[in-house]
């Protein structure tokens, strides 16, 4: 599976690779980003380090999110895989006690990119593939009480708060997959293109 990327309406959802970490690096600077994403800042060399341990981690997928309109766009002018990247979106099988749950994690770095649908399409699109690939039945997300986009877009997906932790200022959400919810999801990978 390393090598699938999955195009959808408005994002393409590509490996984390090398060439990648520069730009990631870059938006890991900025103090609101790491804030949101609970991260601590790493030096370039860490960067490329992680992004080789998240590869070849068999418990995590890592997709770097590109907007699709830069990507087929005529102002691109380096890779069009770097020039287009917004984001990225995770899964981590973390659960001992349930291996079919996942926790995903969706961040779009690039402000002019939120609030566009690319996030909403983006987790979806990645938990078709955690259906379809890896067998998941149930996710949960972790997010910042103070991150109220995030927040809203997982509860218009149907899922439902579970916790809310004080002391790390973060709430817990979680969506079981029913019978509907999945075959909902999996039509959805019909109408992805995947390539390989």
């Amino acid at each position: 599976m390393v090598g699938v990327s999955l195009e959808g309406e408005k994002v393409i959802l590509v490996p984390y690779m090398a060439e990648h970490v520069p730009k990631y690096h870059e938006w890991m600077r900025d103090p609101a980003l790491l804030q949101a994403t609970g991260s601590e800042p790493l030096t370039l060399d860490e960067e490329y380090q992680m992004q080789l341990s998240w590869t070849q981690d068999p418990f995590k997928r890592t997709f770097v999110v590109l907007d699709k309109r830069l990507v087929v766009g005529e102002f691109v002018h380096g890779d069009p895989h770097v020039e287009a990247m917004v984001g990225d979106v995770n899964i981590y099988m973390n659960d001992p006690d349930d291996p079919q749950m996942a926790e995903i994690e969706i961040m779009i770095a690039e402000l002019k990119c939120r609030g566009t649908g690319l996030g909403k399409e983006s987790v979806l699109m990645m938990m078709a593939f955690a259906v379809k690939n890896v067998g998941i039945h149930a996710f949960r997300a972790k997010i910042g009480e103070s991150n109220t986009s995030s927040l809203n877009m997982f509860r218009k997906l149907g899922f439902e708060e579970i916790s809310h932790s004080e002391i790390f200022k973060e709430v817990t959400l979680e969506l079981q997959l029913t019978e509907a919810k999945r075959g909902e999801l999996l039509r959805r990978t019909d109408t992805v293109l995947t390539h390989t």
